[in-house]
Formats: structure tokens, C-alpha cells, sequence
């Protein structure tokens, strides 16, 4: 497995639960909603951790690149959590309308960063990282497991 493939399949396991999180604010329940953003929201920030503990590490001391991509995505997982925080703030306010607004800037925002990481970073990684590739693998389960 490439670290592509191994990242880009946890985009997809955090977009299943953002859609159970959607789709429960969708039915009017604001309880299955929280509890099932929370779950979304865990996954997410364990992604982040792996990303920026482990695989970001690891392709700048390979590359040389700080200021590159890995910097970008840092930008955009920073503003993520504010907008997680946001989306928390709006189900603690039992209002349905701005959470799914939030769900919507937050979605977006997570298929245009997925996009990058799947087709520029993650290729860049698996390029660069080949040697090390499943000893960094092994190290992101660890992270997306117990951040």
C-alpha cells in the first residue's frame, strides 16, 4: 500500500462520518448529530496529528521543503479546527440551521484540501518517501488510531 492510497482511504473513512453527521442534523436530530460530528471531529483531528507529526516531518527532512506544500496544508488544517469549533459552538446552540451552514463551508473546504493532499502531496510523499514508505505507514495507524 502507498501512502496515497493509506491517507487517501482515511479521507474516506472521516468523509463517512462527516455524512452520518449531516445526515442526522438532515433528520432533525441534533443528538445523533453531535454525537456523530464527534466522532468525525476525532477522526479528522487524528488525521492532522498524523499528517503533521509524522508525514510532514518526514517529507521535509527529506526534501528540504518547509514553506512548500506541508505549509499550505498546516494553513488549511488550522482553519478546519476553527471551523470544527464553529459547527461544535452551533450544535451546543441547538441550532440545526447553522450547523448544517458550517457542515457546508466545512465540506467544501475538505474536498478541495482532500484534492491536493490525493493528487499533489500524497504523490509527492510516495515519491520521496519510497525507502521509508511502510515504516511511516505503520507510524500514521498508530497516529490515526490513538491521537
Amino acid at each position: 500500500m502507498t501512502i496515497r492510497e493509506f491517507m487517501s482511504d482515511d479521507h474516506r473513512h472521516c468523509d463517512d462520518l462527516f455524512a452520518l453527521a449531516e445526515q442526522a442534523a438532515a433528520d432533525g436530530s441534533l443528538t445523533r448529530a453531535r454525537s456523530a460530528f464527534g466522532d468525525f471531529q476525532m477522526a479528522m483531528l487524528r488525521h492532522f496529528i498524523g499528517e503533521e507529526q509524522t508525514l510532514f516531518p518526514a517529507f521535509e527532512e527529506r526534501t528540504g521543503m518547509r514553506m512548500g506544500p506541508t505549509q499550505v496544508m498546516r494553513m488549511e488544517h488550522e482553519q478546519m479546527r476553527e471551523l470544527m469549533v464553529a459547527t461544535v459552538d452551533a450544535l451546543a446552540q441547538d441550532d440545526a440551521e447553522s450547523f448544517l451552514g458550517q457542515l457546508e463551508t466545512l465540506l467544501i473546504m475538505m474536498q478541495q484540501h482532500n484534492m491536493k493532499e490525493e493528487n499533489v502531496l500524497y504523490p509527492m510523499c510516495d515519491q520521496h518517501l519510497a525507502a521509508e514508505q511502510d515504516g511511516l505507514i505503520e507510524r500514521l495507524q498508530g497516529d490515526l488510531q490513538t491521537a
